[in-house]
């Protein structure tokens, strides 16, 4: 197995990524990530699909954040991550590994983002994990009072001070940029969601027949079950299957939003894939 570094030419700038090939790849798979986690916390996990899986995996970084670049002067915003780097990416992969099936993991945004890429036609399977269009209303307490904290309190007012949000400071996650920021929490208090924001494209999922695959977990406040299930009504052409997953139903003590792809929880990988 071996992993190279890559620099990708997206529509903003060039993006890390990290390409990890086993001797004889069977699929191409791209992992897009969550909002404010960096590439590298996905590296452990891409390297079991490239040992278990026979996977090509490529692990990348947005514009303008983590091994991308800086977010404290940056104008990048969610639709800009989570729709046009994606798409570039993901073409980019497809020369890359040309005539193998192209798989898309997207987490949180990553995943959420997917029904407006263009070229959708070209996915041969999606894992969606812990996405979904979620509202205040529906994070269970005492998270609901912190995340209205974030989104109405402290948030708003670090990135008008510093023209970012400093998730590292305040752990987080990574620091967003500005722009991404208040596209994230317009997402995140507005109903309808990113269906909702005049700054998103349309819908493109009707091109997306492939099977696909919802995946929520039972302790997730951050983008609970019910969240995770509307998603599917963005997709009507596609063959979607909905899992939900448990902690203990795989011996570990908890998974959230975030940990899904943490070595401590590899107990849980096979059931993404499965």
């Amino acid at each position: 197995m071996t992993e190279d570094e890559v620099r990708i030419m997206g529509p903003g700038g060039p993006l890390a990524g990290r390409l990890i090939l086993p001797e004889a790849p069977d699929k191409a798979i791209v992992i897009n990530a969550a909002t404010a986690v960096p590439a590298g916390y996905y590296a452990p996990f891409a390297r079991w699909l490239a040992s278990e899986h026979s996977a090509a995996v490529l692990i990348w970084d947005y514009r303008d954040f983590a091994a991308s670049g800086d977010p404290r002067r940056s104008r990048a915003t969610m639709a800009d991550w989570g729709v046009h780097d994606a798409a570039a990416v993901r073409r980019w992969m497809g020369q890359r590994c040309p005539g193998l099936p192209l798989w898309v993991i997207g987490h949180s945004l990553g995943g959420l983002a997917l029904p407006f890429q263009p070229d959708l036609h070209l996915v041969d399977r999606a894992i969606i994990v812990a996405a979904g269009p979620v509202a205040l209303r529906e994070h269970p307490w005492p998270l609901r009072a912190g995340i209205a904290a974030m989104w109405h309190g402290y948030g708003p007012a670090a990135v008008a001070l510093l023209g970012y949000f400093p998730g590292r400071r305040m752990m987080l996650g990574a620091d967003v940029p500005g722009p991404a920021f208040r596209q994230w929490r317009r997402w995140c208090t507005t109903d309808g969601s990113c269906l909702a924001d005049p700054d998103m494209p349309p819908l493109a999922s009707p091109a997306l027949s492939c099977p696909v695959t919802l995946i929520s977990f039972s302790d997730d406040g951050m983008v609970p079950a019910p969240a995770v299930t509307r998603l599917a009504d963005w997709m009507p052409k596609a063959a979607v299957t909905r899992r939900l997953i448990a902690p203990q139903d795989h011996g570990v003590h908890s998974i959230g939003h975030i940990a899904a792809f943490a070595s401590r929880n590899r107990a849980v990988w096979p059931a993404l894939v499965a």
